[in-house]
């Protein structure tokens, strides 16, 4: 597979993310999902590809501990584009576990705690979304993180054994906001109070001018392990 991947991206390195999407969307046997957080960047590759065909596969984790305000743009999501973004939610019994174990705001204690929260909320549902897809689509992009600089636009994710595309590696936050004025693309309200990167509730605020974009995510914990799991 890892020379599967090496195909891809010398055969895509000049094409748009939109010529990308068209051709597996398409042209392509794969099955392929985006995986949607309701960011902006997750936003500007939805609208790219139900713009391609209304009935492309994009889904959702709902950690159930989403801001009010994620929710309101699944809500102006489904409704521009007709559509219902598919939701997997985590097993209830592992969330009760998980409360039992560490109380309500238990991972803030310990790097250990906010991982086992994110496995139980975002991992374990990621995986059930994963099963029988060849391609995950993401919103990444190189500049979010000290963590994502060396990623390729398309990449072996061992761990879920399926490849991983990430359309957007290379363009900058001010291409993302270029397109979705200029798409009239549904977005998170909280962008404008100062989050460029959003997760759970509990987990995220807001950053001030200059600090890094993923600074608001898991900020007690040191740049380098700001990862919940999903994209390692």
């Amino acid at each position: 597979m890892k020379a599967k991947v090496e195909e891809l991206n010398k055969k895509f390195k000049d094409n748009t993310p939109q010529e990308i999407l068209e051709y597996f969307i398409k042209n392509s046997d794969e099955n392929i999902a985006l995986s949607s957080s309701f960011g902006a960047e997750d936003q500007v590759i939805t609208d790219m590809m139900l713009n391609i065909d209304k009935s492309a596969n994009i889904f959702t984790l709902d950690t159930g501990r989403l801001p009010y305000e994620t929710y309101d743009v699944m809500d102006s999501t489904n409704l521009k584009y007709n559509v219902k973004v598919n939701v997997f939610f985590p097993n209830d019994n592992d969330v009760e576990a998980l409360y039992k174990k560490q109380g309500i705001n238990g991972f803030y204690e310990s790097i250990e705690n906010r991982k086992s929260c994110c496995f139980v909320r975002k991992i374990a549902p990621l995986k059930r979304a994963l099963k029988g897809l060849d391609i995950w689509v993401t919103g990444l992009r190189a500049s979010q993180s000290v963590t994502r600089v060396d990623m390729d636009a398309f990449e072996w994710d061992e761990g879920n054994q399926v490849i991983k595309f990430n359309p957007l590696i290379s363009w900058s936050e001010e291409d993302v906001w270029e397109y979705i004025k200029k798409n009239y693309v549904p977005y998170n309200k909280l962008h404008d109070k100062g989050y460029p990167s959003i997760g759970c509730a509990p987990c995220t605020r807001a950053v001030k001018d200059g600090e890094d974009v993923r600074s608001g995510r898991w900020w007690w914990e040191n740049p380098e392990h700001k990862e919940c799991g999903l994209h390692k």
